[in-house]
């Protein structure tokens, strides 16, 4: 492959890697903030089934922050090695 093609195909590559970077770390800063809500919820309700749901609602908010934060940490890595 030509050393031009290469490089575009890099610099595409790059792109592309920085837009998934920005969509997970909006991902990230939206969960932080339904996990804020959620515990805010949970902190004014006193029915017993609808502490229930935020405890349910907390767990899940939980999870996927922390799948975001992995998708982040694996996609740096990936960066870092091809960089390193």
């Amino acid at each position: 492959m030509p050393e031009a093609t290469k490089r575009f195909v890099l610099r595409r590559q790059e792109k592309e890697r920085e837009g998934t970077r920005r969509i997970l770390l909006d991902g990230l800063s939206q969960t932080r903030a339904l996990i804020a809500q959620a515990y805010q919820g949970f902190n004014d309700a006193c029915d017993p089934d609808l502490i229930e749901s935020y405890v349910f609602e907390i767990n899940a908010l939980q999870s996927r922050y922390t799948y975001l934060l992995r998708q982040v940490k694996e996609l740096d890595g990936e960066q870092a090695a091809r960089t390193g």
